[in-house]
């Protein structure tokens, strides 16, 4: 009997050294014939040849018809939503256009196609720098490898317009051999550097939120050359990365109505995240917004990145089993509009604020009268825009992101008290508010010419954007046999 077993396990071990073996050859069969992509390979397509079920995921990000109460790839006018965001933003170039992020199959479409970028008709024109373009296409960690990352800063961004065409894709996260995550944006890279931290220590799970925190997070335009910084110097608490800016006299634009030097927040969504109790308890970006799924019968990551809401039973069912759907749709809903009804308080005092400050202005208020409370408007708005610019914020940290908007109503509250004591003293009882109630009163009221620029951006698109997509279809028709 004792032979008999050891005859059997000797066999399987023999089966097993022949399976293994046969694998082996295979892959080294196939491997003569199917070379590792490229490094930098920016064609989502390509990659999609190796791994078409993820591949057929991202590309139903292209569905614009997909659009519910949990966000889509349809485009959604903010400014027309919410006419405040007008007057926020005079001086800048989001007074222009905003609208609300769509999928990543969209990334380098909408920063062509909003008014925000301009109507450059060669290189060397346009309001916007290279920096534009830094997380919206797997073509720039290309470029940036090729020609160095201070060239890539010092160019505008229209120079960089027939190098950047493939929207955000593969590349950008994954290592194209092993398939491992990987960092491909030098301003993480660095902001660990700068912390003391080495992002290559970053465990697997870690890094299921960091690729995402390539880009999702609160960023500025560092020196003469525009160079992309994250501003975590000090930490990244909305007061910590504000007293970064204030340390380092950073502004991004000066208001055209109250003169206040304001700090434009981008998208501090892995900032706020942090603060929040999933990530405390190990949640990953990834875990909820590209969940696991089945394809085809196999198990894959869901490169459709969306709202957990529209796919519940796979991500918050997975550690809240036992409720209905709509108890999680409800829960989320109830801390979201919770948040915009302070929001829109806080926006609405700062509108008055700053046509308030306007009118001191006018009146003959003087620098050092109107300083203190200039002050207290930049404060205010900044944290307004925190809050407002992160994805998912209140979902993400619903009691942090209530705590930064209830300090912004009180820093605004406070400012306008300050500047209608100096609108008594130089006479003026009343101010009267403009009809702001429309997108297109608020940007006729800070001066706007959108038809003009309507205009000026279609002959753009028509004649310049075309040129650019022929110049990438040549450069890239000789990857295939340069690069493999």
């Amino acid at each position: 009997m004792k032979k008999i077993k050891s005859k059997i396990k000797l066999l399987l071990k023999m089966r097993a050294v022949i399976i293994t073996l046969t694998v082996m050859v295979v892959l080294l069969f196939l491997s003569a014939f199917v070379k590792d992509l490229w490094q930098w390979e920016p064609r989502n397509e390509v990659w999609g040849k190796r791994w078409p079920l993820e591949y057929k995921s991202f590309l139903e990000t292209k569905d614009t018809t997909f659009k519910s109460l949990h966000n889509g790839s349809a485009k959604t006018d903010m400014l027309e939503k919410d006419p405040n965001m007008v007057i926020l933003w005079a001086g800048y170039a989001f007074s222009k256009e905003y609208c609300q992020p769509r999928g990543h199959f969209y990334a380098v479409d909408d920063v062509r196609n909003t008014l925000r970028t301009g109507a450059p008709k060669n290189e060397t024109e346009g309001p916007q720098h290279g920096s534009c373009w830094v997380c919206k296409s797997p073509d720039v960690p290309r470029v940036m490898n090729e020609n160095g990352i201070d060239n890539f800063y010092t160019k505008k961004w229209s120079a960089l317009g027939a190098d950047i065409v493939n929207p955000i894709g593969c590349s950008d996260c994954h290592e194209p051999v092993t398939m491992n995550l990987r960092i491909t944006r030098h301003t993480l890279i660095e902001a660990y550097q700068r912390q003391g931290k080495d992002i290559t220590k970053a465990t697997k799970d870690e890094m299921r939120s960091l690729v995402c925190a390539q880009c999702h997070v609160e960023y500025y335009f560092k020196g003469d050359n525009k160079r992309v910084t994250f501003p975590w110097d000090k930490g990244m608490t909305v007061e910590d990365i504000e007293k970064y800016y204030d340390e380092n006299n950073f502004t991004d634009y000066t208001h055209a109505l109250s003169k206040t030097p304001i700090i434009k927040a981008q998208h501090p969504d892995y900032e706020l995240f942090t603060t929040s109790i999933h990530f405390e308890r190990g949640v990953t970006c990834a875990d909820c917004h590209m969940p696991g799924t089945m394809a085809e019968g196999k198990s894959i990551t869901d490169h459709r990145i969306q709202s957990p809401l529209n796919k519940i039973e796979n991500t918050c069912g997975v550690c809240h089993a036992g409720h209905e759907a709509k108890e999680y749709v409800n829960n989320v809903t109830d801390r979201q509009n919770k948040i915009q009804e302070i929001k829109i308080k806080l926006e609405e005092l700062l509108v008055k604020a700053h046509i308030e400050a306007k009118v001191a202005w006018e009146a003959g208020a003087t620098k050092e009268e109107m300083d203190p409370a200039i002050k207290l408007i930049r404060k205010s708005q900044w944290r307004w825009d925190f809050a407002a610019a992160g994805n998912g914020n209140s979902f993400h940290a619903p009691l942090e992101t209530a705590r930064i908007i209830s300090n912004g109503i009180e820093m605004g509250q406070e400012a306008r008290l300050l500047i209608s004591k100096i609108l008594c003293a130089h006479g003026i009882i009343k101010v009267e508010y403009p009809d702001i109630s429309t997108k297109e009163k608020a940007q006729k009221y800070i001066g706007l010419d959108i038809p003009k620029l309507v205009a000026d951006k279609n002959i753009f698109k028509n004649t310049i954007i075309p040129e650019w997509d022929k110049k990438a279809k040549e450069r890239e028709r000789k990857y295939d046999s340069e690069k493999y």
